[in-house]
């Protein structure tokens, strides 16, 4: 790595409170393919993408998570910690602990990446976070782990738990409109807009045909998100 990304990786590991036995290990896992991709177009070879590490961060998430609500709830029943750990291993939860630790300023990306607003996309985001999970537990085990992130996921836990927040909106919703109407909702893309690498994406949300909230955002996926929590805080008011 260069000075340059040497000194990112300094702050970030300020900034979460842990050093590194092997900066190596955090410089892939802020590297997003993109990055990679481009780096060894100019010839360098010691980049790699962090995809590998975001396949052992799920996994790490998973047993961090089934072992703080087993231990924590005692009184939980297996449905119910099933349904609290989805939705803190959950896209939109993952992001919001990135942003928590303002993961997107310390991401490498590549310029199709950076210009399409990648440091803030949910899915980047949360893809992100599994690789630096997965770094701190190759270097330091998962008391490392819980060490640097166990607070985050705790809370957001503790607020699902308690139904003061909702991260699956998709699945949220549908649970409501189920239960009310016996429906599911429908999303219909209306709108797509812009040049290639700054899409942007225009969805209505329909019950039985009722227009319920209308979603935008870089992709049709998070279109969807944005109108789904909007239907959610709509029909909550109702």
């Amino acid at each position: 790595m260069n000075k340059e990304e040497a000194k990112i990786l300094i702050d970030f590991m300020e900034k979460i409170g842990y050093r590194f036995y092997e900066p190596e290990l955090l410089y892939n896992a802020l590297c997003h393919s993109s990055y990679a991709h481009e780096q060894k177009q100019r010839g360098r070879k010691d980049v790699e993408s962090n995809e590998r590490l975001e396949f052992l961060g799920d996994a790490v998430i998973d047993l961090l998570l089934a072992e703080y609500l087993y231990l924590e709830f005692p009184e939980a029943s297996e449905g119910v910690m099933a349904k609290v750990k989805a939705a803190i291993a959950s896209e939109e939860a993952l992001a919001q602990i990135a942003r928590d630790i303002n993961l997107g300023r310390y991401m490498f990306l590549g310029r199709g990446e950076e210009v399409s607003s990648g440091r803030e996309r949910d899915s980047l985001l949360a893809d992100m976070l599994e690789a630096v999970v997965a770094a701190v537990y190759i270097d330091g085990g998962l008391t490392a782990v819980k060490k640097v992130f166990l607070s985050y996921f705790a809370k957001y836990a503790k607020e699902v738990v308690e139904g003061k927040i909702v991260f699956d909106y998709k699945t949220s919703l549908q649970e409501i409109t189920q239960a009310r109407y016996r429906k599911l909702p429908e999303y219909v893309l209306v709108n797509e807009k812009g040049p290639s690498h700054m899409k942007k994406f225009t969805v209505e949300l329909r019950l039985s045909g009722k227009l319920i909230a209308v979603g935008e955002g870089p992709s049709i996926k998070e279109a969807e998100k944005e109108a789904a929590r909007r239907a959610i805080e709509k029909l909550k008011g109702d």
